[in-house]
Protein backbone atom coordinates (compact mmCIF):
# COMPACT_ATOMS: atom_id res chain seq x y z
CA UNK A 1 0.00 0.00 0.00
CA UNK A 2 1.13 3.24 -0.62
CA UNK A 3 0.28 5.70 1.78
CA UNK A 4 -0.33 9.37 1.23
CA UNK A 5 2.76 11.84 1.54
CA UNK A 6 0.18 13.76 4.12
CA UNK A 7 -1.16 13.52 7.45
CA UNK A 8 -3.88 10.92 8.55
CA UNK A 9 -5.93 12.50 11.23
CA UNK A 10 -8.23 10.46 13.81
CA UNK A 11 -10.92 12.19 14.98
CA UNK A 12 -11.49 9.91 18.26
CA UNK A 13 -7.99 8.29 18.00
CA UNK A 14 -8.60 7.17 21.69
CA UNK A 15 -11.09 4.72 20.92
CA UNK A 16 -10.37 1.08 20.80
CA UNK A 17 -10.43 0.44 17.14
CA UNK A 18 -8.93 3.74 16.22
CA UNK A 19 -5.96 3.69 18.62
CA UNK A 20 -4.15 0.70 17.72
CA UNK A 21 -4.10 1.89 13.71
CA UNK A 22 -3.13 4.66 14.85
CA UNK A 23 0.10 3.48 16.22
CA UNK A 24 0.55 0.89 13.57
CA UNK A 25 0.35 3.57 10.62
CA UNK A 26 2.70 6.13 13.47
CA UNK A 27 5.23 2.74 13.76
CA UNK A 28 5.46 2.27 9.85
CA UNK A 29 6.52 5.78 9.20
CA UNK A 30 3.17 7.52 8.40
CA UNK A 31 2.49 11.07 9.67
CA UNK A 32 -0.13 10.85 12.46
CA UNK A 33 -2.28 13.33 14.35
CA UNK A 34 -5.87 13.33 15.90
CA UNK A 35 -8.55 14.50 18.40
CA UNK A 36 -10.94 12.82 20.49
CA UNK A 37 -13.52 14.83 23.08
CA UNK A 38 -12.37 12.68 26.19
CA UNK A 39 -8.86 14.42 25.53
CA UNK A 40 -10.57 17.36 25.54
CA UNK A 41 -12.35 16.54 28.74
CA UNK A 42 -8.99 15.10 30.39
CA UNK A 43 -10.42 11.97 30.85
CA UNK A 44 -7.72 8.42 30.61
CA UNK A 45 -4.86 11.41 30.61
CA UNK A 46 -2.44 8.75 30.72
CA UNK A 47 -3.56 7.25 27.43
CA UNK A 48 -3.26 10.51 25.29
CA UNK A 49 0.31 10.90 26.85
CA UNK A 50 1.21 8.01 25.77
CA UNK A 51 0.37 8.68 22.02
CA UNK A 52 1.98 11.83 22.35
CA UNK A 53 4.97 10.48 23.57
CA UNK A 54 5.58 8.27 20.33
CA UNK A 55 5.01 11.75 18.20
CA UNK A 56 1.43 11.99 17.34
CA UNK A 57 0.28 15.45 17.93
CA UNK A 58 -3.20 15.84 19.33
CA UNK A 59 -5.72 18.91 18.70
CA UNK A 60 -8.87 19.91 20.53
CA UNK A 61 -11.58 18.24 18.58
CA UNK A 62 -12.53 21.99 17.08
CA UNK A 63 -11.54 21.54 14.26
CA UNK A 64 -8.34 23.64 14.98
CA UNK A 65 -6.29 20.29 13.64
CA UNK A 66 -7.63 19.79 10.61
CA UNK A 67 -5.68 21.94 7.78
CA UNK A 68 -3.94 21.84 4.76
CA UNK A 69 -1.33 18.96 5.51
CA UNK A 70 -3.96 16.25 6.56
CA UNK A 71 -4.48 13.88 3.74
CA UNK A 72 -7.06 11.65 5.44
CA UNK A 73 -9.39 12.32 8.16
CA UNK A 74 -10.00 8.36 10.03
CA UNK A 75 -13.67 8.34 11.50
CA UNK A 76 -15.39 5.29 12.84
CA UNK A 77 -18.64 4.63 13.15
CA UNK A 78 -19.66 6.48 16.51
CA UNK A 79 -18.42 9.84 15.10
CA UNK A 80 -21.19 12.12 14.01
CA UNK A 81 -20.99 14.08 11.05
CA UNK A 82 -22.02 17.37 13.23
CA UNK A 83 -18.17 16.84 14.73
CA UNK A 84 -15.91 20.19 14.06
CA UNK A 85 -13.09 18.33 12.50
CA UNK A 86 -15.88 16.10 10.30
CA UNK A 87 -17.23 19.55 8.89
CA UNK A 88 -14.09 21.21 8.95
CA UNK A 89 -13.40 17.94 6.46
CA UNK A 90 -16.06 18.34 4.21
CA UNK A 91 -15.69 22.17 3.64
CA UNK A 92 -11.49 21.60 2.36
CA UNK A 93 -12.60 18.62 0.79
CA UNK A 94 -10.41 16.24 2.63
CA UNK A 95 -10.65 12.55 2.35
CA UNK A 96 -13.04 11.17 5.34
CA UNK A 97 -12.32 6.94 5.20
CA UNK A 98 -13.83 5.08 7.87
CA UNK A 99 -11.51 2.71 10.31
CA UNK A 100 -12.51 -0.51 9.02
CA UNK A 101 -11.83 0.52 5.72
CA UNK A 102 -8.31 1.61 5.93
CA UNK A 103 -7.21 -1.06 8.37
CA UNK A 104 -8.62 -3.30 5.10
CA UNK A 105 -6.31 -1.73 2.91
CA UNK A 106 -3.56 -2.76 5.20
CA UNK A 107 -4.56 -6.37 5.18
CA UNK A 108 -5.54 -6.99 2.35
CA UNK A 109 -2.07 -6.77 0.55
CA UNK A 110 -0.89 -9.29 3.29
CA UNK A 111 0.08 -12.40 2.09
CA UNK A 112 -0.99 -14.30 5.14
CA UNK A 113 -4.08 -12.98 6.34
CA UNK A 114 -6.08 -13.95 9.12
CA UNK A 115 -9.21 -12.15 9.82
CA UNK A 116 -11.22 -12.98 13.68
CA UNK A 117 -14.91 -12.48 13.42
CA UNK A 118 -18.16 -12.93 15.27
CA UNK A 119 -20.33 -12.13 17.87
CA UNK A 120 -18.44 -12.65 20.65
CA UNK A 121 -14.66 -13.99 21.92
CA UNK A 122 -12.60 -12.04 18.97
CA UNK A 123 -10.49 -10.23 21.02
CA UNK A 124 -9.46 -13.34 22.82
CA UNK A 125 -9.18 -15.11 19.79
CA UNK A 126 -6.94 -12.82 17.96
CA UNK A 127 -5.25 -12.20 21.06
CA UNK A 128 -4.51 -16.16 21.10
CA UNK A 129 -3.76 -17.10 17.87
CA UNK A 130 -0.99 -13.60 17.38
CA UNK A 131 0.43 -15.11 21.17
CA UNK A 132 0.73 -18.72 19.34
CA UNK A 133 2.32 -17.01 16.14
CA UNK A 134 4.87 -14.77 18.04
CA UNK A 135 6.15 -17.54 20.17
CA UNK A 136 6.60 -20.13 17.16
CA UNK A 137 8.95 -17.15 15.62
CA UNK A 138 6.05 -16.22 12.66
CA UNK A 139 6.17 -12.27 13.36
CA UNK A 140 2.96 -11.08 12.90
CA UNK A 141 1.23 -7.87 12.77
CA UNK A 142 -1.69 -8.07 14.73
CA UNK A 143 -4.44 -5.82 14.80
CA UNK A 144 -6.56 -6.27 18.24
CA UNK A 145 -9.86 -4.40 19.99
CA UNK A 146 -8.50 -5.63 23.51
CA UNK A 147 -5.13 -4.99 24.47
CA UNK A 148 -3.35 -8.49 25.06
CA UNK A 149 -1.42 -9.02 27.96
CA UNK A 150 1.21 -11.09 26.51
CA UNK A 151 2.37 -8.28 24.29
CA UNK A 152 2.69 -5.56 26.97
CA UNK A 153 6.29 -4.47 27.20
CA UNK A 154 5.80 -3.28 30.57
CA UNK A 155 2.34 -2.31 33.08
CA UNK A 156 2.10 1.00 31.87
CA UNK A 157 1.84 -0.25 27.92
CA UNK A 158 -0.62 1.36 26.26
CA UNK A 159 -0.49 -0.34 22.59
CA UNK A 160 -0.46 -4.33 23.70
CA UNK A 161 -3.33 -4.58 21.24
CA UNK A 162 -0.89 -3.19 18.58
CA UNK A 163 2.33 -4.98 16.73
CA UNK A 164 3.78 -4.01 13.78
CA UNK A 165 5.93 -7.57 12.91
CA UNK A 166 8.39 -7.66 9.95
CA UNK A 167 6.91 -10.66 8.46
CA UNK A 168 3.75 -10.59 5.63
CA UNK A 169 1.43 -12.58 8.36
CA UNK A 170 -1.47 -9.94 9.58
CA UNK A 171 -3.74 -10.95 12.27
CA UNK A 172 -6.81 -8.69 12.33
CA UNK A 173 -10.24 -8.32 14.56
CA UNK A 174 -13.11 -7.97 12.74
CA UNK A 175 -15.82 -5.49 13.07
CA UNK A 176 -19.21 -6.59 12.12
CA UNK A 177 -21.26 -3.84 14.02
CA UNK A 178 -19.98 -0.97 11.28
CA UNK A 179 -20.31 -3.35 8.60
CA UNK A 180 -16.61 -3.15 7.97
CA UNK A 181 -16.12 -6.35 7.64
CA UNK A 182 -17.43 -6.21 3.92
CA UNK A 183 -13.94 -4.97 3.20
CA UNK A 184 -11.74 -7.80 4.37
CA UNK A 185 -10.15 -10.55 1.95
CA UNK A 186 -8.39 -13.29 3.94
CA UNK A 187 -7.33 -16.15 3.31
CA UNK A 188 -7.89 -17.65 6.89
CA UNK A 189 -11.35 -16.95 8.02
CA UNK A 190 -12.06 -17.41 11.75
CA UNK A 191 -15.67 -17.40 12.71
CA UNK A 192 -16.48 -17.96 16.62
CA UNK A 193 -20.35 -17.54 16.77
CA UNK A 194 -23.51 -15.09 15.33
CA UNK A 195 -25.71 -14.19 18.31
CA UNK A 196 -28.03 -10.45 18.20
CA UNK A 197 -25.93 -7.09 19.10
CA UNK A 198 -25.92 -4.17 17.41
CA UNK A 199 -28.06 -5.53 14.22
CA UNK A 200 -30.46 -7.21 13.34
CA UNK A 201 -30.14 -11.08 12.57
CA UNK A 202 -30.86 -10.93 8.79
CA UNK A 203 -27.64 -8.28 8.45
CA UNK A 204 -25.62 -10.33 10.73
CA UNK A 205 -26.02 -13.36 8.44
CA UNK A 206 -25.62 -11.40 5.35
CA UNK A 207 -22.91 -10.15 6.45
CA UNK A 208 -20.91 -13.00 8.35
CA UNK A 209 -22.12 -15.14 4.91
CA UNK A 210 -20.10 -12.88 2.65
CA UNK A 211 -17.23 -12.88 4.83
CA UNK A 212 -17.20 -16.63 4.90
CA UNK A 213 -17.78 -16.49 0.68
CA UNK A 214 -14.69 -14.30 0.08
CA UNK A 215 -12.12 -16.62 2.08
CA UNK A 216 -9.36 -17.90 0.32
CA UNK A 217 -7.85 -20.97 1.85
CA UNK A 218 -9.09 -21.99 5.43
CA UNK A 219 -12.80 -21.27 7.24
CA UNK A 220 -12.09 -22.21 11.46
CA UNK A 221 -15.50 -22.40 12.34
CA UNK A 222 -17.92 -23.17 15.25
CA UNK A 223 -19.77 -26.26 14.56
CA UNK A 224 -21.77 -25.99 17.85
CA UNK A 225 -23.06 -23.19 16.46
CA UNK A 226 -26.17 -23.76 13.98
CA UNK A 227 -26.19 -20.47 12.04
CA UNK A 228 -22.13 -20.56 11.72
CA UNK A 229 -22.71 -24.51 10.64
CA UNK A 230 -25.76 -23.20 8.30
CA UNK A 231 -23.53 -20.12 6.71
CA UNK A 232 -20.37 -22.29 6.42
CA UNK A 233 -22.68 -25.34 4.48
CA UNK A 234 -24.71 -22.26 2.48
CA UNK A 235 -21.40 -20.13 1.11
CA UNK A 236 -18.17 -21.57 1.84
CA UNK A 237 -15.85 -22.72 -0.73
CA UNK A 238 -12.79 -23.71 1.05
CA UNK A 239 -11.68 -26.01 3.32
CA UNK A 240 -13.68 -25.83 6.69
CA UNK A 241 -11.31 -26.36 10.15
CA UNK A 242 -14.95 -27.51 12.46
CA UNK A 243 -14.03 -26.86 16.41
CA UNK A 244 -16.34 -28.64 18.67
CA UNK A 245 -17.34 -28.99 22.42
CA UNK A 246 -20.08 -31.89 21.46
CA UNK A 247 -19.27 -33.31 18.61
CA UNK A 248 -16.33 -35.62 18.20
CA UNK A 249 -16.13 -35.87 14.69
CA UNK A 250 -14.95 -32.61 14.66
CA UNK A 251 -11.54 -31.50 13.34
CA UNK A 252 -10.88 -30.15 16.71
CA UNK A 253 -12.70 -31.40 19.69
CA UNK A 254 -12.54 -30.63 23.24
CA UNK A 255 -13.91 -33.02 26.55
CA UNK A 256 -12.76 -33.51 29.89
CA UNK A 257 -13.12 -29.64 30.67
CA UNK A 258 -11.27 -29.24 34.12
CA UNK A 259 -11.61 -25.53 36.05
CA UNK A 260 -9.11 -24.15 38.50
CA UNK A 261 -9.32 -21.03 40.06
CA UNK A 262 -7.21 -19.48 37.82
CA UNK A 263 -7.79 -21.02 34.20
CA UNK A 264 -9.53 -24.20 32.51
CA UNK A 265 -7.63 -27.56 31.59
CA UNK A 266 -8.95 -30.13 29.28
CA UNK A 267 -8.13 -32.81 26.56
CA UNK A 268 -7.93 -32.09 22.66
CA UNK A 269 -8.65 -34.59 20.01
CA UNK A 270 -7.29 -34.10 16.81
CA UNK A 271 -7.04 -36.99 14.02
CA UNK A 272 -7.49 -39.83 16.78
CA UNK A 273 -5.04 -38.66 19.15
CA UNK A 274 -5.31 -36.91 22.17
CA UNK A 275 -3.22 -33.90 23.52
CA UNK A 276 -3.86 -32.26 26.95
CA UNK A 277 -4.42 -28.73 26.59
CA UNK A 278 -3.70 -25.97 29.41
CA UNK A 279 -5.16 -22.43 29.85
CA UNK A 280 -4.79 -19.19 32.03
CA UNK A 281 -7.77 -17.92 31.63
CA UNK A 282 -11.92 -18.88 33.21
CA UNK A 283 -14.47 -20.13 31.17
CA UNK A 284 -16.16 -22.85 29.00
CA UNK A 285 -16.39 -20.14 26.29
CA UNK A 286 -12.01 -19.74 26.35
CA UNK A 287 -11.79 -23.68 25.51
CA UNK A 288 -14.13 -22.56 22.49
CA UNK A 289 -11.79 -19.49 22.12
CA UNK A 290 -8.68 -22.06 22.49
CA UNK A 291 -10.07 -24.51 19.69
CA UNK A 292 -10.36 -21.61 17.32
CA UNK A 293 -7.03 -20.41 17.88
CA UNK A 294 -5.48 -23.93 17.44
CA UNK A 295 -7.28 -24.22 14.04
CA UNK A 296 -6.24 -21.05 12.71
CA UNK A 297 -2.72 -22.08 13.86
CA UNK A 298 -3.02 -25.61 11.89
CA UNK A 299 -4.17 -23.54 8.47
CA UNK A 300 -0.98 -21.39 9.14
CA UNK A 301 1.11 -24.09 8.99
CA UNK A 302 1.99 -24.62 12.52
CA UNK A 303 2.51 -27.79 14.44
CA UNK A 304 -0.08 -28.86 16.89
CA UNK A 305 1.94 -29.37 19.68
CA UNK A 306 3.96 -26.39 18.94
CA UNK A 307 0.76 -24.90 18.82
CA UNK A 308 -0.68 -25.34 22.54
CA UNK A 309 2.61 -25.23 24.03
CA UNK A 310 2.89 -21.40 22.81
CA UNK A 311 -1.35 -21.01 23.76
CA UNK A 312 -0.36 -21.94 27.49
CA UNK A 313 1.77 -19.25 27.47
CA UNK A 314 -1.48 -16.42 26.68
CA UNK A 315 -2.31 -14.56 29.92
CA UNK A 316 -5.83 -13.39 28.35
CA UNK A 317 -6.64 -9.68 27.27
CA UNK A 318 -7.46 -6.50 29.05
CA UNK A 319 -11.12 -6.40 30.57
CA UNK A 320 -11.95 -9.48 29.86
CA UNK A 321 -12.82 -11.12 33.25
CA UNK A 322 -9.57 -9.54 34.32
CA UNK A 323 -8.77 -9.88 38.19
CA UNK A 324 -8.31 -6.99 39.75
CA UNK A 325 -7.47 -8.01 43.25
CA UNK A 326 -9.28 -8.58 46.36
CA UNK A 327 -10.10 -6.21 48.85
CA UNK A 328 -8.72 -6.45 52.48
CA UNK A 329 -12.53 -7.01 54.20
CA UNK A 330 -12.35 -10.16 51.84
CA UNK A 331 -13.93 -9.14 48.89
CA UNK A 332 -12.85 -9.95 45.16
CA UNK A 333 -13.22 -7.45 42.06
CA UNK A 334 -13.14 -8.19 38.34
CA UNK A 335 -13.27 -6.05 35.60
CA UNK A 336 -15.56 -7.46 32.36
CA UNK A 337 -16.37 -5.97 29.05
CA UNK A 338 -19.09 -8.21 28.71
CA UNK A 339 -22.17 -5.81 27.14
CA UNK A 340 -24.03 -8.12 24.97
CA UNK A 341 -25.94 -11.48 25.89
CA UNK A 342 -23.38 -13.65 24.71
CA UNK A 343 -20.93 -11.73 26.40
CA UNK A 344 -22.38 -11.07 29.82
CA UNK A 345 -23.69 -14.62 29.69
CA UNK A 346 -20.34 -16.48 29.10
CA UNK A 347 -18.88 -14.73 31.71
CA UNK A 348 -21.35 -14.76 34.73
CA UNK A 349 -21.18 -18.96 33.63
CA UNK A 350 -17.20 -18.82 34.71
CA UNK A 351 -17.85 -16.87 37.93
CA UNK A 352 -21.05 -19.53 38.94
CA UNK A 353 -18.47 -22.01 38.14
CA UNK A 354 -17.45 -21.19 41.96
CA UNK A 355 -18.45 -20.30 45.15
CA UNK A 356 -19.62 -16.79 46.42
CA UNK A 357 -22.43 -14.15 46.18
CA UNK A 358 -21.90 -11.89 42.84
CA UNK A 359 -22.38 -8.08 42.85
CA UNK A 360 -22.64 -6.92 39.11
CA UNK A 361 -22.35 -3.28 38.33
CA UNK A 362 -23.75 -3.32 34.42
CA UNK A 363 -22.95 -0.28 32.70
CA UNK A 364 -24.57 -0.46 29.27
CA UNK A 365 -23.15 1.81 26.29
CA UNK A 366 -25.74 2.76 23.89
CA UNK A 367 -28.95 3.48 24.11
CA UNK A 368 -30.07 1.66 20.35
CA UNK A 369 -28.17 -1.18 21.24
CA UNK A 370 -30.22 -1.80 24.32
CA UNK A 371 -33.38 -0.63 22.94
CA UNK A 372 -32.02 -3.86 20.35
CA UNK A 373 -31.74 -5.81 22.78
CA UNK A 374 -33.76 -5.23 25.91
CA UNK A 375 -35.55 -8.47 26.24
CA UNK A 376 -32.06 -10.66 25.49
CA UNK A 377 -29.99 -8.45 28.20
CA UNK A 378 -33.05 -9.11 30.41
CA UNK A 379 -33.11 -13.11 29.93
CA UNK A 380 -29.20 -12.75 30.52
CA UNK A 381 -28.98 -11.75 33.82
CA UNK A 382 -32.13 -13.37 34.92
CA UNK A 383 -31.01 -16.63 33.68
CA UNK A 384 -27.31 -16.64 35.54
CA UNK A 385 -28.15 -14.78 38.29
CA UNK A 386 -29.16 -16.29 41.84
CA UNK A 387 -31.74 -15.03 44.27
CA UNK A 388 -29.15 -13.68 46.84
CA UNK A 389 -26.86 -11.88 43.69
CA UNK A 390 -27.48 -8.50 43.23
CA UNK A 391 -27.34 -6.41 40.14
CA UNK A 392 -26.57 -2.48 39.65
CA UNK A 393 -26.99 -0.33 36.95
CA UNK A 394 -25.94 3.39 36.52
CA UNK A 395 -27.94 5.31 33.54
CA UNK A 396 -26.91 3.97 29.79
CA UNK A 397 -23.25 5.29 28.65
CA UNK A 398 -23.79 7.73 25.86
CA UNK A 399 -20.83 7.51 23.52
CA UNK A 400 -22.59 9.36 20.72
CA UNK A 401 -25.14 8.32 17.79
CA UNK A 402 -28.90 7.69 18.50
CA UNK A 403 -30.72 10.00 20.25
CA UNK A 404 -33.60 8.05 20.67
CA UNK A 405 -33.60 7.33 24.22
CA UNK A 406 -37.21 5.00 24.56
CA UNK A 407 -35.41 2.60 26.22
CA UNK A 408 -33.01 3.28 29.24
CA UNK A 409 -31.06 1.48 31.77
CA UNK A 410 -34.18 2.09 34.34
CA UNK A 411 -36.35 0.29 31.89
CA UNK A 412 -33.98 -2.88 32.19
CA UNK A 413 -34.07 -2.73 35.93
CA UNK A 414 -37.67 -2.33 36.44
CA UNK A 415 -37.72 -5.54 34.24
CA UNK A 416 -35.22 -7.38 36.09
CA UNK A 417 -37.15 -7.06 39.10
CA UNK A 418 -40.46 -8.06 37.95
CA UNK A 419 -38.00 -11.64 37.04
CA UNK A 420 -37.43 -11.59 40.41
CA UNK A 421 -33.61 -10.48 40.51
CA UNK A 422 -31.96 -7.72 43.15
CA UNK A 423 -31.90 -5.14 40.75
CA UNK A 424 -30.93 -1.42 41.45
CA UNK A 425 -30.84 1.48 39.30
CA UNK A 426 -28.46 4.27 39.93
CA UNK A 427 -28.97 7.74 37.82
CA UNK A 428 -25.26 8.39 37.89
CA UNK A 429 -22.36 5.45 38.40
CA UNK A 430 -20.92 8.07 41.22
CA UNK A 431 -23.40 7.03 43.42
CA UNK A 432 -22.60 2.83 42.97
CA UNK A 433 -19.27 3.48 45.54
CA UNK A 434 -21.01 4.27 48.29
CA UNK A 435 -23.90 1.62 47.96
CA UNK A 436 -21.29 -0.77 47.26
CA UNK A 437 -19.49 -0.49 50.46
CA UNK A 438 -22.75 -0.83 52.39
CA UNK A 439 -23.53 -3.60 50.55
CA UNK A 440 -20.74 -6.44 50.31
CA UNK A 441 -19.13 -8.57 52.45
CA UNK A 442 -16.56 -11.56 52.48
CA UNK A 443 -16.72 -13.65 49.52
CA UNK A 444 -18.38 -11.55 47.50
CA UNK A 445 -17.45 -10.83 43.99
CA UNK A 446 -18.16 -7.35 42.49
CA UNK A 447 -17.99 -7.28 38.77
CA UNK A 448 -17.52 -4.17 36.65
CA UNK A 449 -19.16 -4.90 34.06
CA UNK A 450 -19.52 -2.83 30.34
CA UNK A 451 -18.00 -1.40 27.23
CA UNK A 452 -16.84 2.04 25.07
CA UNK A 453 -15.94 3.55 28.39
CA UNK A 454 -12.51 3.46 29.57
CA UNK A 455 -12.84 4.46 33.06
CA UNK A 456 -14.47 1.75 34.04
CA UNK A 457 -11.24 -0.10 34.68
CA UNK A 458 -10.47 2.87 36.64
CA UNK A 459 -13.60 2.89 38.29
CA UNK A 460 -12.69 -1.17 39.47
CA UNK A 461 -9.45 -0.08 40.70
CA UNK A 462 -10.93 2.91 42.72
CA UNK A 463 -13.46 0.21 44.26
CA UNK A 464 -11.08 -2.00 45.50
CA UNK A 465 -9.12 0.84 47.33
CA UNK A 466 -12.19 1.90 48.55
CA UNK A 467 -13.28 -1.25 50.34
Amino acid sequence: MSMNQKAYFFCGIGGSGMMPLAVLLKKRGVDVCGSDRSYDQGKTADKFKALQDIGIILYPQNAVGITNKVGRLVVSSAIEPTIPDVKAAIEQDIEIIKRGTLLAELFNVSKTKIAIAGTSGKSTVTGMIGTILVECGLDPTIVNGGEIRNLRQNKDDKFSNIRSGQSDVFIAEMDESDGSIAHYNPNIAVINNIALDHMSMEELERLFGDYIARTQDYIVANMDQPRVNALCNARAKVAIIGYSLRDNKADLYAYNLSPHIRGMNFDLMYRGASSPVSLNILGKHNVENALAALGASLASGLRLEDSIAALSKFNGIHRRMELIGTSKNGVTIYDDFGHNPDKISASLQSLKAFDGRLIVMFQPHGFGPLRLMRRELVDAFSNHMDVDDVLIMPEVYYAGGTVDRSVTAHHLIQDLQKDGVQAHWFETRDQIPAFLKDVARAGDRIVIMGARDDTLHLFAHDIISML
